[in-house]
């Protein structure tokens, strides 16, 4: 039978047996233009620039490298640090670059529980040099174009049994649930390795941070047992959630119903409300209006009362002014008639004074000069008579129809007046 597993554990220590030889062919950064596999061109990991000629050359380290510079017949180094450039002789001087950047290795451990399940847990940490005088003695940093290579794999597989003893002493549920103990035991066992432990140094290195990423079960049947009471749990968990979800919203619709009624009743009060009082303010208005023009009318009629008075009054001033200037009239009309009386009176006493005194021949030119006059008073005759007889005689007669004539004018006169 088959066994995957081991087939998986065996191309993993092959990987890991290469990755930790040093490679023979090492080439000096001064030479050094290519290696590794047939056909592949690499580049140097740190790019370091070399000037001059022979013995007289210097070396200039980019600001982000560590480099360490040595020099036959000196014990302790000439040059160790951070983006240090300096002169170089090659037939006596060696140097040492490499990147001064954090690292960070992904691992990927299969491990078995406490139940003998198989768990692949995923982690990554991140570490950097933090001491490279102490880390350039301790580690092999020389291959040129991967300097931390051999580092990298030995951290890696150092961290991948850490995590291995970890879980083995760990149910299934714990490694799924809690994470916690495998990163502690994971970072306490790393920073002894890396950054020493009392009384013993470490390896110049320093461990930035260590995280779990994902902690998987092998076996899918396993895994599939395990997510069905999950689901279950969580299905239950889901419905009762949407259950409460329901009927906190059914809660919150009647409230939300009771808050819009409550709005709504005080909305129509407020309404009626505003309505009564425009009401009453319009019936106010009204009243004080009639109130306004009942008494603008009561004024009025006072004043057209007050007004008719006076006219009244006037009127019958006038009429009494009319009266008195009709009587006044009346009297002068009276007065002129008497007088025109009297001198009628007066010319009838006189005409019949001097028809006592007047001769014949006297009252013939009298009545001769007054026939003009006497005829345009006389009525008009309607009918003709002709009296015949001596000249005395008709002389005679015309003076007696003169007189009748001037008593008949005279009494009509009386009756007219």
């Amino acid at each position: 039978m088959k066994n995957a597993y081991l087939e998986q554990v065996q191309q993993s220590t092959s990987l890991l047996e290469e990755d930790l030889k040093v490679s023979a062919t090492h080439l000096s950064p001064l030479s050094a233009r290519g290696g590794g596999r047939l056909g592949e061109t690499r580049a140097p990991a740190v790019e370091v620039r070399v000037t001059g000629l022979w013995r007289w050359r210097s070396v200039v380290v980019p600001p982000n490298a560590l480099v360490v510079h040595t020099r036959r017949g000196h014990k302790l180094p000439l040059h160790c640090g951070l983006g240090l450039s300096f002169s170089f002789n090659p037939y006596t001087d060696a140097f040492l670059a490499v990147p001064a950047a954090m690292q960070t290795l992904i691992i990927n451990a299969n491990c078995i529980c406490r139940e003998r399940q198989g768990v692949v847990v995923q982690a990554y940490l991140q570490w950097e040099i933090d001491d490279f005088a102490l880390a350039y003695r301790k580690l092999d940093l020389s291959d040129p174009y991967d300097p931390m290579r051999v580092t990298n794999a030995q951290l890696r597989q150092q961290a991948e049994a850490t995590v291995k003893d970890t879980v083995a002493g760990m149910g299934i549920d714990e490694v799924l649930a809690d994470k916690q103990p495998i990163i502690k035991e994971l970072t306490r066992r790393l920073r002894e390795v890396a950054e020493g432990r009392e009384g013993k140094e470490g390896l110049g290195l320093r461990i930035v941070t260590v995280q779990i990423k994902e902690a998987i079960v092998s076996s899918s049947g396993l895994w599939e047992s395990l997510q069905r009471a999950f689901r279950a749990e969580r299905e239950e968990v889901a419905r009762l959630a949407e259950l409460e979800s329901a009927s906190r919203v059914e809660a919150r619709q009647r409230e939300e119903a009771l808050v819009k009624e409550r709005a709504e009743q005080t909305r129509k009060q407020e309404l009626a409300r505003l309505k009564a009082q425009v009401e009453a303010e319009a019936f106010d208005l009204a009243q004080r209006e009639r109130a306004r023009r009942a008494e603008v009318e009561a004024t009025n009629a006072l004043a057209m009362a007050a007004q008719e008075e006076v006219t009244l009054k006037a009127r019958a001033a006038l009429r009494a002014l009319e009266a008195q200037a009709a009587r006044e009239e009346a009297g002068r009309a009276l007065e002129s008639e008497l007088a025109e009386a009297r001198a009628r009176l007066a010319l009838e006493a006189e005409r019949l004074a001097l028809a006592q005194n007047i001769t014949p021949a006297q009252l013939r030119e009298r009545l001769i000069s007054l026939l003009p006059q006497i005829a345009r008073e006389l009525p008009k005759p309607t009918e003709l008579r002709v009296y015949e007889g001596g000249q005395g005689a008709q002389v005679t007669q015309l003076v007696e129809g003169l007189m009748g004539a001037l008593e008949r004018a005279a009494r009509a006169a009386g009756e007219a007046r």
